[in-house]
């Protein structure tokens, strides 16, 4: 028997997990150190060696994608078949169990499975049948409580009721939910967990098949399984010894969503009999970038410990870059792609990640002013963002009553009573008179047509929107955006959210403000638009442009939380600072605190060849103006790993920030930084910043009266002072 294909590309330590006796086993998996294959090559070990069949072989990850990568590469290296062996997701496998034993599981045979998107709808339903408002009683917030009962395990009948009349709330809610499901034959992404493991755990028959099939049990990622799913394991391996985890309890950061980093510890006490193996040879990254990584996670507590390191050389030095504002650290970050291209790098090879969604607007215009291709990875584009959308809808109408598409979208978000029939007549009309749905809507209004509800409804949307228009008059267009933003309800909306990233939808509106204050309007456009016309326009055309194509080369941005299992030989990670990573609501928590740590880690050790550090000396994020202090991330990062970048002679400083022994620094322009000037429409100002060379040339000018302007040197005829 030909085992040199499954031992070969091993190092020491995964042969050693590869070929170790069956018994239960915890792989301790740095980041980039060959996991997969090493849960790969087990199975195929088990199967080709010890003469396991593949019909016993029960294999959990935690991405479909993940599970047909597995799947793929056991057939590669067995060439052989894995249909008859059970490889999924953790919802996949209990689908599967359910199917089979729908009766003993008290579905029926046809039951349906819902996603996220179905619960929700259904949930809204079913507060309208018990006369909740919605307001009151928000379906996302709804939807996170009783998912989260789900995945530890708590049925409502398990829930005793107190004198907290919001838990009683929905505690009522929680048990009109079950009773719809059951009526209606339905299961939820949660219940396929839930019930699976109540179907092992009350059926000894059905139990006891399966844990003699499955002789061996292996489970990809093992620091990310919550309560229920580890329940699930240990019922299909009780009295057993055959349970092989792979994980890292130093890249267990999704606490926010249930997984429990203790499952990974509890697993040494409930498996006495264990073995613990240390993946610490690193494949990716440099030397510099893993000793700095380890450095900073060995701040925290607890951990089973390992030590990454590889053989590949130190590499360079991480670089570490100190912006003025989160302006001048999207400029910066653009330019040094832009370099790297020039050199011959791949756009897709780079990528830029950030703790908050909404920092990603400052490098998406930067990308999309040079020109640079561009995708948000695992998420939307800032103005594609539903809650952006909204906002912009809002303005839209303000400005323009007769937008449709934008009367359509806000009618009832946040919900207000307007029916989908209301809507519907109201369509039918316009389409009938060939007028607006606003027009349409004064026209039913005015005869009467509608019952006093929706009326009521209907006439109330209409008013908000007068008395918006009324208030924002005049007003600047920051104003006007944040005025909008707060008077539409949708701040309020998305505060009710509390599990269901509604913070993070509020931080959006408010960076939306951000976005405002900081348009460079240009008063002469020749389709002589007012400010919040063009910015309108600005918004508008961001969203629709420059989205690279799947197979485009483009630079890939993305959330830390996105970035874990990717790669990138170039690494931006960038807002290191205190109250943006780690994030305010961490910093007070020892327990967050370390998963933030840990968010650091994964994103450190994304970098293969180079990782730049950047954070802000001073940044407008979610509306406020900061001066934060660099992140505690950073100084635990030794000196010695790290140099500081300089910015180039024409990507200036603003005057502020240079040293008081050279101020006025010349660029290659005929103007200096400090410079005080005037520009015939606007007025006197001083040069703040300075880009580009020969026709291109642009400064950026401070005015007294009306602000911060960009503008063409070529054009601009400014007069020195």
């Amino acid at each position: 028997m030909d085992i040199t294909k499954i031992i070969d590309p091993l190092n020491d330590a995964q042969r050693q997990a590869v070929s170790a006796p069956s018994r239960s086993m915890l792989v301790l998996a740095g980041a980039g150190s060959g996991k997969t294959r090493v849960l790969v090559h087990r199975i195929a070990w088990q199967i080709q060696v010890e003469g396991l069949s593949p019909h016993s072989v029960l294999a959990v990850t935690f991405t479909n994608k993940a599970a047909r990568e597995m799947r793929g590469r056991i057939e590669d290296l067995l060439n052989m078949s894995a249909h008859s062996m059970w490889i999924g997701t953790f919802h996949g496998l209990a689908h599967r169990l359910l199917r089979r034993h729908a009766q003993q599981a008290k579905l029926p045979e046809t039951f349906q499975v819902m996603d996220s998107a179905d619960q929700l709808r259904l949930i809204k339903r079913l507060l309208a049948t018990l006369n909740l408002d919605e307001k009151k009683w928000p379906p996302k917030q709804i939807q996170w409580y009783i998912n989260a009962q789900k995945d530890e395990g708590i049925r409502a009948r398990h829930i005793l009721e107190t004198g907290d009349l919001y838990q009683r709330q929905m505690l009522i809610i929680y048990r009109a939910y079950e009773e719809l499901c059951e009526r209606s034959g339905l299961v939820d992404f949660a219940e396929l967990l839930l019930r699976a493991h109540e179907l092992l755990r009350d059926n000894e028959d059905v139990l006891e098949f399966y844990q003699q099939r499955f002789r061996q049990v292996h489970v990809d990622e093992f620091q990310d399984t919550n309560t229920i799913q580890y329940a699930w394991l240990r019922l299909l391996t009780q009295g057993k010894d055959n349970l092989f985890v792979v994980g890292d309890d130093d890249q267990s950061i999704y606490g926010w969503r249930g997984a429990k980093i203790e499952n990974i510890y509890n697993f040494q006490k409930h498996h006495p009999n264990h073995q613990v193996i240390k993946l610490e040879q690193n494949y990716r990254s440099t030397g510099h970038i893993l000793k700095a990584a380890n450095q900073v996670i060995a701040n925290n507590d607890g951990r089973m410990g390992k030590e990454l390191w590889t053989d590949t050389g130190d590499g360079d030095l991480i670089s570490l870059y100190a912006a003025f504002n989160e302006q001048d650290e999207a400029y910066f970050v653009v330019e040094r792609i832009r370099a790297w291209v020039n050199e011959g790098g791949a756009r897709s090879d780079v990528a830029i990640l950030y703790r908050s969604n909404a920092q990603s607007r400052q490098f998406e215009e930067r990308l999309m002013a040079t020109g640079t291709p561009y995708r948000v990875y695992g998420g939307l584009r800032f103005f594609d963002r539903a809650e952006i959308k909204n906002a912009l809808a809002y303005l839209r109408l303000t400005s323009n009553r007769h937008d449709d598409a934008s009367f359509e979208r806000v009618i009832n978000t946040p919900a207000r009573g307007i029916g989908p029939k209301t809507l519907n007549d109201l369509r039918m009309i316009a389409r009938n008179r060939s007028i607006s749905l606003w027009a349409a809507a004064e026209e039913v209004l005015g005869q009467g047509r509608l019952s006093t509800r929706a009326a009521n409804a209907l006439s109330g949307f209409m008013q908000l929107i007068r008395q918006m228009a009324e208030q924002v008059e005049g007003l600047e267009l920051f104003e006007k955006v944040k005025q909008v933003v707060e008077k539409s309800g949708l701040i309020a909306l998305y505060q009710n959210e509390k599990a269901d990233r509604g913070e993070e939808k509020v931080e959006n509106l408010e960076e939306l403000v951000n976005a405002a204050r900081l348009f460079d309007f240009d008063a002469d456009n020749e389709e002589n638009l007012g400010e919040l016309d063009m910015f309108l326009a600005h918004a508008a055309l961001e969203a629709g442009e420059l989205q690279a194509d799947d197979f485009e080369d483009c630079v890939q941005l993305m959330t830390l939380h996105s970035a874990k299992g990717l790669e990138f030989k170039l690494v931006f990670l960038v807002g290191m600072e205190e109250g943006l990573f780690p994030s305010l609501q961490s910093i007070e928590d020892a327990g967050r605190l370390e998963e933030e740590r840990r968010l650091c880690y994964v994103g450190m050790t994304r970098a293969m060849k180079q990782l730049y550090l950047t954070y802000a000396e001073s940044r407008r994020l979610y509306g406020r103006d900061s001066y934060p202090r660099p992140s505690r991330f950073l100084r635990e990062i030794p000196p010695e790993f790290i140099q500081e970048v300089r910015m180039r002679a024409n990507v200036s400083r603003p005057v502020t920030a240079v040293k008081p022994k050279a101020p006025g620094i010349m660029t290659e322009g005929q103007y200096k930084l400090g410079q005080r000037v005037r520009h015939e429409k606007f007025g006197e100002g001083v040069v703040l910043q300075m880009e580009g060379e020969g026709a291109h040339e642009r400064v950026q000018i401070n005015f007294k009266t009306a602000g911060m302007k960009w503008l063409m040197l070529a054009y601009a005829r400014l007069e020195t002072l």
